[in-house]
C-alpha cells in the first residue's frame, strides 16, 4: 500500500508534516527519501512542530544527527541526515538504536540504510514538481499502515 499526497509550497509541506508529526510516538523511524532541495527538512520542520520539540531544526548535513528534545512532555525528535555516511557501519556507530525506543527518529537520506533500526518504519519519498511536492508514503508494519490509511482518508 501507498499513497501519494501533493502539497502545493514550503508552507504547505510543513503544515502536512505538523499533521504527521502529531499522530507519531515513541519509537517511531520515519526514513525520509528525495533529491537535495526535494523537502525532507521542511517537512521535517513541520513534523517537529506537531511533535512539539524544541528547536530549531536545520539539516544535520554536517553534524549527522541532532536531538530535539520535547517541550510538552512528549517524546524527543532524533534527526538524522545519513547523506555524508559511508554505509550501515556508519549509522550503527551513531548508535540510534539506544534512543530509538524513546524518540520519534527521522532519518534523511536513510533510504537502504535506516531501515533495520526498527521493526516497522514509515519511508516517505519527496519529489519536487515545480514550487510543489509530492510525497509517496510507503508504510512497513501494521502501524504504519495504519497511520497512513489514517492519512489517506483526511
Amino acid at each position: 500500500m501507498s499513497v501519494r499526497v501533493r502539497l502545493e509550497d514550503a508552507d504547505a509541506t510543513q503544515q502536512w508534516g505538523a499533521r504527521l508529526g502529531a499522530l507519531l510516538r515513541a519509537g517511531d523511524l520515519l526514513v525520509l527519501t528525495g533529491g537535495l532541495g526535494a523537502g525532507k527538512t521542511t517537512l521535517t520542520q513541520g513534523i517537529a512542530a506537531g511533535l512539539g520539540v524544541r528547536g530549531p531544526i536545520t539539516s544535520p548535513t554536517f553534524v549527522i544527527s541532532r536531538i530535539h528534545p520535547s517541550l510538552v512532555g512528549g517524546p524527543a525528535l532524533v534527526h538524522v541526515d545519513a547523506y555524508r555516511l559511508g554505509g550501515s557501519d556508519e549509522l550503527d556507530d551513531l548508535d540510534l538504536d539506544a534512543d530509538i525506543a524513546r524518540a520519534v527518529t527521522v532519518v534523511e537520506w536513510g533510504s537502504g540504510l535506516a531501515e533495520d533500526l526498527a521493526d516497522a518504519h514509515l519511508e516517505l519519498v519527496l519529489e519536487p514538481d515545480g514550487d510543489a511536492r509530492v510525497v509517496t508514503l510507503l508504510p512497513t508494519g501494521e502501524r504504519f499502515a495504519d497511520l497512513v490509511r489514517g492519512l489517506s482518508t483526511d
